[in-house]
């Protein structure tokens, strides 16, 4: 009889925690992100955090294969910090800084910097935004060199 009230006083007790740490859940998802993964301040609009020229982004998106390009291989990206601007992709597949594009699986492309990188491959914000993508997709695109 003593151990099973010793073990509803246990269970309750736990069961008290979680509904502390549920409570809390919210205001710790709005600060903190997963690993690897950006934080947009709320209010924030992409095209806000975006320094980036609608030109800038259409010139991007118009440039064609160079001769001499090379495909480095297919990599799925998650969107990159916001707080990095520019046109870039962060890859393990890129050994060195350089000039290049990525492609989708729908055939839209945008010139991009290549950014050696390791773990994860992202993409910058602007190259998102340029190629049309969801900031939450995760896609998979080519990335060439040239």
């Amino acid at each position: 009889m003593r151990m099973n009230m010793i073990l509803m006083s246990v269970a309750l007790g736990l069961a008290g925690c979680s509904t502390m740490k549920q409570n809390d859940a919210p205001e710790a998802a709005a600060s903190v992100a997963p690993p690897g993964r950006p934080v947009i301040g709320a209010g924030k609009s992409a095209a806000a955090l975006d320094k980036t020229t609608a030109a800038e982004r259409a010139a991007a998106a118009a440039a064609k294969p160079t001769g001499g390009e090379r495909a480095l291989g297919a990599a799925v990206v998650a969107l990159g910090s916001p707080a990095e601007q520019g046109l870039w992709v962060k890859s393990p597949l890129v050994v060195a800084k350089g000039k290049g594009r990525v492609v989708t699986e729908s055939g839209a492309s945008v010139a991009v910097d290549l950014l050696p990188g390791s773990g994860a491959a992202s993409l910058s914000l602007a190259a998102f935004r340029a190629l049309g993508l969801g900031l939450t997709d995760l896609p998979e695109v080519t990335i060439f060199a040239q």
